[in-house]
């Protein structure tokens, strides 16, 4: 139902922009279609591998590293692989419901979501390059405690 009400919204927008600036509108939209174009083989990219991982992982293992049998280490290795891990967080919320579905507890998914967006391991290099070691470091561990400390406090609420 939100779905319906945010797509109307949006029709109504892009109405009431076309009658008041015709040109700046079509400018926009053409514009809108070339970003999705371009960002299609990205997204298409990341579903197939998340679908492989899916298809070839195993359930029962993804129960076991992720499930509820211990939440310290189940959401310290969501932690990781979110830390580690270069996926948009659009993306990473269809993902985490289906590990949600194999047996991933919430905690630990709620750890990979918060360091999924908030750590970039991978991205440290670029990050150094503009802002220098020491604050790429630090930025990086107090962003892994705080996600690590919101994921934990968002065990206590689900």
């Amino acid at each position: 139902m939100s779905t319906i009400i945010l797509a109307g919204v949006t029709l109504i927008f892009i109405i009431v922009s076309l009658v008041k600036s015709p040109a700046r509108t079509k400018s926009s939209m053409k514009n809108a279609v070339k970003t999705a174009k371009g960002m299609v083989p990205e997204v298409g990219g990341i579903l197939l591998v998340v679908s492989v991982l899916l298809a070839v992982i195993n359930k029962d293992l993804i129960a076991a590293t992720l499930g509820n049998d211990n939440v310290l280490i189940s959401t310290g290795i969501g932690a990781l692989i979110g830390s580690i891990t270069i996926i948009p967080g659009v993306m990473a919320f269809p993902l985490s419901k289906e590990l949600l579905a194999a047996g991933a507890s919430s905690v630990a998914l709620a750890s990979f979501i918060t360091t999924l967006t908030m750590v970039g391991l991978a991205t440290s290099p670029i990050e150094k390059k503009f802002f220098g070691l020491k604050f790429t470091v630090l930025r990086n561990v107090f962003s892994f405690l705080f996600a690590m400390i919101i994921a934990l406090i968002m065990g206590i609420f689900i």
